[in-house]
């Protein structure tokens, strides 16, 4: 799995020539990550003197940001594979009309997954920025800027996922699956960029 690579494995991997891991896992990891780094603020907060008023919050966030950040890491491997899908489908034979319609299937099928993950990973990053939110306005001062961070990736690991979901819904010929998933879409892009903006003005340094 992608996930299990050393650090500098995944970065030169993703420079070669190879199409994956590319913006899709890549957002997967940037989520992931920034669901790390809440969790770390929410730990530094969690039973420290001083916060006990959070503490309930701290420690639902505690567990939330590392279940989310579980998910995005196999939302790695689950976009690579969802491409992989899509190119296997591509190579199918298509010598008769029953072979030319089981293609167009696969193909379409394998492009509704391949932006079902990403689609997915941005809700994921709106989920992680509402749980920053907390952590940076109530949690341990001391870590402020490692949760404005994680609030940043989480915007940009959102907004690359989506990019991700557009470029799929181009070749997607399913009416109600594009216009449903394009709605979704906006939506998310619009409340990701409000609920970042809305967390880095409450940072005073």
């Amino acid at each position: 799995m992608l996930a299990d690579l050393k650090v500098t494995e995944f970065i030169a991997k993703t420079a070669s020539n190879s199409p994956v891991p590319g913006g899709g896992c890549v957002a997967a990891l940037s989520a992931s990550l920034a669901a790390a780094l809440t969790e770390m603020v929410a730990g530094l907060t969690a039973g420290r003197k001083g916060f006990e008023a959070v503490e309930a919050d701290m420690h639902s966030i505690l567990e939330r940001a590392g279940a989310l950040r579980s998910e995005l890491i196999q939302d790695i491997q689950r976009d690579s594979d969802a491409y992989n899908q899509v190119m296997a489908a591509y190579k199918l034979p298509k010598t008769t009309d029953e072979e030319k319609a089981r293609r167009g299937q696969a193909i379409q099928d394998g492009l509704k997954q391949a932006a079902r993950v990403p689609l997915e990973v941005a809700r994921k990053s709106l989920e992680i920025l509402q749980l920053a939110e907390t952590v940076v306005a109530h949690g341990n001062p001391n870590a402020v800027t490692d949760g404005a961070v994680g609030s940043m990736l989480a915007k940009t690991a959102g907004l690359a996922a989506l990019y991700n979901v557009k470029i799929n819904l181009r070749s997607i010929t399913g009416k109600t699956f594009v216009e449903e998933a394009s709605k979704e879409a906006g939506h998310l892009e619009a409340r990701i960029v409000d609920q970042e903006r809305r967390i880095l003005a409450a940072v005073k340094l």
